[in-house]
């Protein structure tokens, strides 16, 4: 255990705070200014009408009832309409055979806002202590595959391009050996031989014959008997699966400097070249510890650098318990910048790169202190108004169904935070201004960003615990422009994950070119994945003048004078292949 002492002396220094980060020259957005915007839960009528089930719903007897479960926008038959993956949960006290909670598949029916429950058709029915999910096409078959922790034993469906799935875990090698707790996970390709590989956090080794229970502590929160833990619990070890190359991985993590990490309790995973040196990064959210920012050596292995980067603690240099995590370049200065999500008592986290992997926590002069009384869990860097610049959603509960019982307390369930992004290095809570969907509370875990409309801005799914998910649409009359990119590798893996991104544009008002980037990500938030068509708000801006793509093979295609408005697919080497233009003429359900 580190001393503070040693960890301060780590930390980067509070005085580093004291000047916001550069930005484009840009007259900075007023306070107050009309969001334009508003954000209403449709998930009831969308056709998610099946409840999230997920340990005690009034007291939990294990932390394994608190952790919640993620969600998945996912384009799973190609056919431009994101679908929806909700991982479920269970209860200590079981189902009865048949009745048992299992994970979903919805169908987009590609009319603009209804599912259909295909679960049992696309053979991806399964119950269990889920966690996590995260997508990519781990054979290069041109389908991607849905992977999903557990508490427990993993899997992993094989898309087998016909609306079904086969699920290989225990064949391809990443099922664990039933006594692990998966919690986050993603696909990227490390070592960028064209193949995912598979990065799966783990949060503590858990026995649930051995577990402490509340009374034991006794275990107490306020006052209040809590499920224990995690301090005092033994932490889990993060795993590295390497791709071989035929259907199997191969667990890597201790020849790869996973093991010899600092980090532990594992919860929230990201991958992105946070060093701008061309190769992916880990950086996992870590309850009531430092959080890990695995570095990439660029020869198989990789070295925990979260402290002396300045990511890992709380600006006064103490460990916090991280939840989620998500990464853009929210100053547009082109690097990749931080938001984690933490408990209770504390607020978010917001690191801005300095470039070369290393951070500067500007958390207050942000304008993301403002409340200690919310619990995050699911977050995102999304553009809710398509004006450019990158704005950011904190989905909150809290972790204890007992807290009821408290008056000093958010509650149980807890509205969400959104912050719209000022132009200046500064963000403005407009949280009670973006309609009910925002407003009104739930016990939140699990979001995921993703147009599953097709109209051109940013919806959310958010997957909650013990009730019916939330489909959040995003109803915009700012008129602004956008494009999205799908990307598709050949020499690179076939998604394109780990493509680095680069937009540029010219904005009325701004005195130098507009250049946002971002990456192709598998995995990301609390536990969940985001479409993986990268999108790009651009204003009033009338074309990208440059889309620039940097896939992981080093190969980097330029395209000019691109239209607004539309879905560009771009294969690796070759350019546009494709486009959907919007508004898309409906289809009918298959």
């Amino acid at each position: 255990m580190l001393s503070l002492e040693s960890v301060l002396g780590l930390a980067r220094p509070l005085w580093s705070q004291s000047t916001p980060p550069a930005t484009p020259q840009v007259e900075p957005l007023k306070p107050g200014t009309p969001l334009g915007v508003s954000f209403l839960n449709v998930g009831r009528e969308s056709g998610l009408n099946v409840k999230t089930i997920f340990g005690g719903e009034h007291e939990n007897k294990y932390l394994l009832e608190t952790t919640g479960c993620g969600v998945a926008f996912y384009d799973y038959d190609n056919d431009g309409w994101l679908d929806i993956f909700l991982v479920n949960g269970t209860r200590l006290e079981g189902f009865p055979s048949g009745q048992e909670p299992i994970s979903r598949l919805f169908k987009n029916n590609r009319d603009g806002g209804t599912f259909t429950d295909v679960t049992l058709k696309a053979g991806v029915a399964h119950s269990g202590w889920g966690q996590g999910v995260c997508v990519g096409d781990y054979d290069n078959d041109g389908y991607d595959d849905l992977f999903v922790t557990y508490f427990g034993k993993n899997v992993l469906y094989h898309n087998n391009g016909d609306g079904t799935f086969t699920e290989i875990a225990a064949k391809a090698g990443v099922a664990t050996n039933g006594k692990r707790w998966n919690t986050g996970c993603a696909f990227f390709d490390y070592d960028r031989d064209g193949r995912l590989d598979l990065f799966v956090a783990n949060y503590i080794d858990m026995d649930l014959a051995t577990a402490p229970v509340p009374e034991s502590g006794p275990c107490l929160y306020k006052g209040v008997m809590v499920a224990c833990g995690p301090p005092g619990l033994n932490a889990g070890k993060n795993i590295l699966f390497h791709n071989n190359g035929d259907g199997t991985f191969t667990d890597v993590s201790e020849s790869a400097g996973i093991f010899s990490a600092n980090g532990t309790y594992g919860l929230g995973v990201l991958t992105a070249d946070l060093d701008n040196d061309g190769w992916p990064d880990i950086y996992v959210a870590d309850d009531s510890t430092a959080s890990a920012l695995y570095q990439n050596k660029k020869n198989g292995k990789f070295v925990d650098i979260a402290l002396e980067a300045g990511c890992a603690l709380s600006p006064d240099g103490k460990p916090q318990a991280g939840m989620g995590i998500s990464a853009a370049d929210y100053d547009l200065d082109g690097n990749l910048d931080l938001v984690k999500t933490n408990f209770a008592g504390d607020t978010p986290s917001l690191y801005h790169n300095l470039g070369g992997a290393s951070f500067e926590d500007t958390t207050f002069i942000a304008g993301l202190g403002l409340y200690t009384k919310y619990l995050g869990w699911g977050c995102g860097f999304f553009d809710f108004d398509n004006d450019g610049w990158p704005d950011i959603l904190i989905c909150n509960g809290h972790v204890y169904p007992e807290v009821e019982q408290l008056k000093t307390e958010a509650g149980y369930a807890q509205r969400k935070l959104l912050y719209r992004n000022l132009r200046n290095g500064r963000f403005e809570d407009v949280s009670m201004m973006a309609g009910p969907g925002m407003s009104d509370p739930i016990a939140a875990r699990g979001c995921a960003f993703g147009d599953f409309d097709n109209d051109g801005d940013l919806d959310m799914v958010v997957n909650p615990v013990n009730d019916y998910p939330q489909l959040l649409r995003c109803d915009s009359k700012t008129g602004n422009n956008w494009i999205k990119v799908r990307t598709i590798g050949t020499k690179s893996n076939r998604s394109g994950i780990g493509a680095r991104l680069k937009c540029v544009t010219r904005l009325p008002g701004e005195a130098k070119p507009h250049s946002q980037i971002d990456e192709v990500r598998s995995g990301g938030g609390y536990f969940s994945q985001n479409d993986l068509r990268v999108h790009f708000g651009l204003a009033k801006a009338e074309k990208v003048e440059v889309l620039e793509i940097r896939w992981p093979s080093g190969q980097v295609d330029t395209l000019k004078d691109v239209k607004p408005n539309q879905v560009v697919y771009v294969k690796e080497g070759e350019g546009i292949v494709r486009t959907m233009q919007f508004p898309a003429a409906k289809s009918p359900a298959k």
